[in-house]
């Protein structure tokens, strides 16, 4: 069975082509357009990953990652970050929340598929 990936962005050119390649990369893809969106797929679906957007309406992807870590059902959900803001600030801030892991706009498909598939791997 392959693993399933929750991709939250309110960008629909950001999530086509990153639904695209993840499916391609024979992964299960489910997709949220606003961080309450992408809480209720989490709650509701347990994905293995999650993309997550900082920038996002009603809830931010910080704001989505906090409700997740708070809640110990969803300690095994894995939490990529993705966001325009680079500055290490944001990176710190993401992280402190309970990101795994932080990957700033723009990015390379072919690391962001890596950096999938080594977060994928690793034991939680």
């Amino acid at each position: 069975m392959s693993a399933s990936i929750l991709i939250a962005d309110d960008e629909p050119n950001i999530l086509i082509s990153l639904e695209f390649l993840l499916k391609r990369a024979g992964y299960e893809v489910t997709l949220a357009r606003d961080g309450q969106q992408a809480l209720d797929a989490i709650q509701r679906d347990r994905p293995a990953l999650v993309l997550l957007d900082v920038m996002m309406p009603i809830k931010t992807g910080f704001e989505v990652c906090q409700a997740v870590r708070a809640d110990d059902s969803l300690n095994a959900v894995r939490i990529l970050m993705l966001s325009a803001k680079g500055r290490d600030t944001d990176l710190a801030k993401g992280l402190a929340l309970g990101a795994d892991a932080y990957i700033t706009k723009p990015f390379s498909t072919r690391e962001l598929v890596q950096k999938v598939q080594d977060m994928l791997a690793l034991p939680r």
